[in-house]
């Protein structure tokens, strides 16, 4: 892995400065069978068993045989609730008690977000920029602030799609931001702790403010504590030496 340098740009959209970043985060491999595991994975855990059938055992009357087994001439049954009834119960239906949780592990799902980063990063689809501030909060000013990062380089083709164009990365909440650019319905607003392999899929570019706070919270998820980890200003505690 060899160090990694990006440019930092302004509200603007001129540079200001460059920044380093961690390899392990955005220089990994692509594994397309990993990413399809982990993305199939987080669907099926956020699916919502809500469709519930009844079968012949719950669905109301069917309690006396309809006629004789016998004689009738008609074919034999024992339940008016029977499937192959109208009004009778359903077989193989969906169950609302249908668990579709899928396993991930905390590291897999951290090394898919990974190798999504590093392509969005060879792709130039990840742009950073040193503040965001919308003053007054109107989409009048959120357009104008859109206009003035195409001139960031690449940044002008992710913002010209229509649908799902780039996701703004904020290292806090913001309502001002968030109601600032809510209009937009290619545009998404979220903090960077929230950042996940589906949102970031479904998104073109990444544009991450602040990155001295966002980056960090990104480490987190990689265990790179030694880009997180403060200096404590505390003295360490010296113990003496006992004479014998």
């Amino acid at each position: 892995m060899t160090n990694l340098e990006s440019k930092i740009y302004n509200q603007e959209g001129k540079e200001v400065g460059n920044i380093d970043l961690a390899p392990e985060v955005f220089d990994l491999k692509w594994n397309a069978d990993a990413v399809h595991q982990v993305v199939e994975s987080m669907r099926s855990s956020a699916r919502r068993s809500t469709a519930h059938t009844k079968t012949r055992g719950e669905v109301r009357g069917g309690g006396r045989k309809p006629w004789r087994q016998k004689g009738t001439g008609r074919a034999r049954h024992g339940s008016i609730r029977s499937p192959i009834w109208v009004g009778g119960g359903v077989a193989h239906g969906p169950r609302s008690d249908k668990n579709y949780e899928r396993k991930v592990n905390r590291k897999m799902k951290a090394k898919v977000l990974g190798m999504i980063l590093s392509k969005k990063f060879k792709d130039r689809e990840i742009f950073f920029l040193d503040s965001l501030s919308v003053n007054p909060p109107k989409t009048k000013e959120a357009k104008e602030k859109i206009v003035a990062w195409t001139k960031v380089p690449d940044f002008g083709k992710v913002a010209e799609r229509r649908r799902n164009a780039f996701v703004i990365g904020l290292p806090t909440r913001s309502v001002e931001i968030a109601r600032s650019f809510r209009n937009f319905g290619n545009i998404s607003v979220e903090e960077t702790r929230n950042l996940n392999p589906i949102l970031l899929l479904k998104y073109r570019g990444l544009l991450l403010v602040d990155p001295k706070k966002t980056l960090p919270d990104l480490y987190k998820k990689f265990n790179a504590e030694s880009k997180v980890k403060e200096v404590s200003s505390k003295p360490e505690r010296k113990t003496k030496a006992v004479k014998k």
